[in-house]
């Protein structure tokens, strides 16, 4: 009986349900990978730099550089329908009925419905980012003009949304560029203040939590949020020009300064919580860093062959995939051992996303 066990256990590893969704820069593509191998290619995507691909139930969504947004079947693998809000889109969140965009080019942030119809539209007059779903409101930040726009949709609950401008956070902090969401608190980080920002969602109220930075070096890439900064009881803060991550309890208290080894880019939490992955930018590009969010300790440092742009942890093996666009290759880590196991070759990959196919 333990020997049949055991073999269930192995082969749980051998077959996988997860697709792991790679964008290809160069070739405006999705790689698709399924049990360690390239299984298939949606292609013809425009502009694929800094692409973003979000999954909701089984349909899956991408916004490009040029300012497409894309339906694409990832049980089918193929493009359904784009419809184009910009011509440069940065950011974008998907509610059961809608679909915000925000947008750089023409300064805007957009709602279309699931399957891109245009609803609203509305002007901020500034590069839009960091957008963000609490319930009936929509979040996000205005570059260009240091605010934090809240909207509420007046039809909440309704097939249609009806947004409404229900305030305006004037001076919140010099540009910010993301933020990441946590219960009803909304986190805002900025380029050039030495803080990130609060907005409590029941109350409305903004709160400055001061970051100590030291001396800053040149940003080549700025870091980005995303919800897989935060854990069941921290939440990581990377800094925008400091060899460090921050971090604090779920009410803001400072807990450490963690020293990187590089400008920290991205984090991305194992499925567990109890490990987290940062890349860096610049000279530093080829490394990832493994910490330990308990004992808040770098256990692992890993130098890659390339330059790495992104890291996903599997939440069915212990795998990381890794992005090595130098070398046009997706690079698979056993998370035990942090021994190279595979790789698959994929052309000038970028970003990582996996999609688990939602039974009916």
């Amino acid at each position: 009986m333990r020997k049949i066990v055991l073999i269930l256990f192995f082969l749980s590893f051998l077959v996988s349900s997860e697709k792991i969704f790679v964008v290809e820069r160069s070739d405006s593509a999705l790689a698709i990978i399924e049990n360690h191998k390239l299984k298939n290619k949606i292609e013809n995507l425009h502009n694929f730099n800094h692409a973003v691909v979000k999954f909701y139930e089984n349909d899956g969504y991408a916004i490009t550089r040029d300012g497409y947004v894309i339906k694409f079947d990832p049980v089918n693998e193929r493009k359904l329908k784009e419809y184009k809000t910009s011509y440069s889109a940065i950011g974008f969140v998907i509610a059961k009925n809608f679909i915000a965009v925000a947008n750089y080019d023409n300064k805007t942030v957009e709602i279309l419905d699931r399957d891109l119809n245009p609803i609203q539209v509305f002007d901020t007059g500034s590069k839009n980012v960091g957008i963000k779903i609490y319930n009936d409101l929509l979040v996000f930040a205005c570059m260009d003009s240091d605010e934090l726009w809240v909207l509420q949709d007046i039809n909440y609950g309704y097939k249609k949304p009806n947004f409404k401008v229900l305030k305006k956070i004037k001076n919140a902090g010099a540009v910010p560029f993301d933020a990441m969401i946590t219960g009803d608190k909304y986190i805002v980080g900025f380029f050039n203040s030495p803080h990130f920002g609060v907005i409590d969602l029941q109350t409305l109220k903004y709160s400055k939590i001061h970051l100590n930075l030291g001396d800053r070096k040149p940003v080549l890439k700025v870091p980005h949020f995303g919800f897989w900064s935060i854990s069941g009881d921290k939440i990581f803060v990377p800094a925008v020009g400091d060899r460090k991550v921050f971090a604090f309890s779920k009410d803001f208290k400072h807990i450490k300064t963690i020293a990187t080894y590089g400008l920290p880019v991205f984090t991305s939490l194992s499925p567990d919580e109890s490990k987290m992955c940062i890349t860096f930018s610049g000279r530093d590009f080829p490394v990832i860093q493994i910490l330990d969010t308990k004992s808040l300790k770098i256990i692992k440092t890993i130098k890659n062959p390339g330059k790495i742009l992104h890291i996903r942890w599997s939440k069915e093996e212990p795998i990381l995939y890794v992005s090595d666009n130098t070398n046009s290759k997706v690079l698979l880590y056993d998370t035990n051992s942090w021994n190279l196991i595979d790789e698959v070759s994929v052309r000038k990959p970028s970003g990582i996303f996996i999609f688990h196919n939602r039974k009916e």
